[in-house]
């Protein structure tokens, strides 16, 4: 169930938001972090804005939480003009058929190249509108406005757009930029427990790749943060978009490797939701939190890093009640027939060979496209029969 939300700040004595700036040349944007932002939404995007006239993405499950009258009130006062559209909660949305859909709703509005296209939501939301506006007259501007803990650490952030397909995960979209991203810390009050653990999947990852001392943060502050306290919640947001954003600014387009560092644990994972399928029995962030732990156990089990670097990980995740074995994920487990097979579709595949990436410890990531098939083959079957 939700937490109890608390009363809402107020955006005449909130405090200034922090920003962090993505570094894409004219493709630079802004990104706000802090409490009340969808109160003050109006102000913030109003000067990026082409045309006062935007196109609103939500789905049905963000209407009863109150979060989208909260940022339709505040566009409107700035003189923006609106047109709310509602997709379906879930995974599924990532699909042809919903994209299509939203894409002739959009059309009969009588859209302009000028409008924008906001996505108010988790990682679902900002992924299909994101990807509607890449396509959308041949590209319009959007703006992310993520609701999830997930959404605010990663996927609404780097460009990222996409659906799914019945081969896997994210395998049809587009390289497409948002004008600002909005993260209103705010609104996790009335987030699930379950969400809040599967978005900390994504934040410990920014430690577990580039940066031992977040990590060792994180083992006392991630309780709080999963607690609601704002210091611990804007302190990991912040740290979090600080690594992608350096990330991505190097390597945009996933050209050089570097960007790819961002998948830690992610072959395993999407392989994990591609066989359990897109019903929302599966988080990502759920499927995340394990795939970290096998690319920790993989990596050690090649010699690369400690056993005690994998272990530690695992401590870490099992103190917070998260998942951390595939059978956490999926009763009956996945055969490692199965899973070798899903990954093998993976869109990370170059040549026929699997792209892992793996560390040497807590910190330091690599990209690893030599994995022996023999070893990944052991780790799957070993740990398939853990309960």
């Amino acid at each position: 169930m939700p937490s109890e939300p608390r009363p809402l700040p107020d955006p005449d004595t909130a405090c200034e938001p922090r920003r962090i700036d993505v570094a894409l040349g004219k493709r630079s944007y802004p990104i706000w972090v802090g409490a009340g932002l969808l109160d003050r939404a109006g102000e913030r995007l109003g000067p990026l804005l082409a045309l006062p006239r935007v196109l609103l993405v939500t789905d049905e499950t963000l209407i009863a939480t109150g979060h989208v009258e909260r940022l339709e009130r505040s566009l409107t006062a700035a003189g923006i003009a609106l047109h709310r559209l509602v997709v379906p909660a879930g995974e599924r949305s990532k699909s042809m058929t919903v994209l299509g859909d939203l894409l002739e709703r959009m059309l009969a509005l009588g859209v302009e190249r000028k409008m924008t296209v906001i996505a108010l939501g988790g990682g679902v939301i900002g992924d299909l509108a994101g990807f509607a506006a890449a396509v959308l007259l041949r590209g319009v501007d959007f703006v992310q406005i993520p609701t999830t803990l997930l959404a605010q650490v990663d996927s609404a952030v780097g460009g990222k757009t996409g659906i799914n397909a019945r081969a896997g995960k994210n395998l049809i979209g587009a390289f497409h930029q948002p004008r600002a991203v909005l993260i209103d810390t705010s609104v996790l009050d009335t987030l699930p427990r379950r969400e809040l653990g599967a978005g900390y999947a994504e934040v410990v990852k920014y430690g577990c790749i580039l940066d031992l001392s977040f990590f060792e943060w994180l083992q006392t502050g991630a309780a709080g943060l999963l607690a609601g306290d704002e210091e611990a919640r804007v302190r990991a947001i912040c740290r979090s978009l600080e690594i992608k954003a350096e990330v991505v600014a190097q390597d945009e387009h996933e050209t050089t490797g570097h960007r790819a560092l961002l998948n830690f644990g992610h072959t395993f994972a999407h392989a994990y939701e591609n066989i359990a399928g897109y019903g929302g029995t599966l988080l990502h962030g759920e499927a995340v939190s394990v795939g970290t732990v096998q690319a920790a156990r993989l990596s050690a089990a090649l010699g690369h890093a400690p056993e005690g670097d994998a272990e530690r990980l695992r401590a870490h995740l099992d103190s917070l009640g998260m998942p951390t074995e595939p059978r956490h994920l999926r009763e009956e487990g996945f055969k490692a027939d199965a899973v070798l097979e899903a990954m093998s579709r993976d869109k990370k595949v170059e040549g026929g060979r699997l792209t892992f990436v793996l560390w040497r410890g807590i910190g330091r990531a690599f990209v690893d496209r030599t994995v022996p098939i023999d070893a990944l083959e052991a780790l799957l079957i070993e740990h398939d029969r853990v309960g």
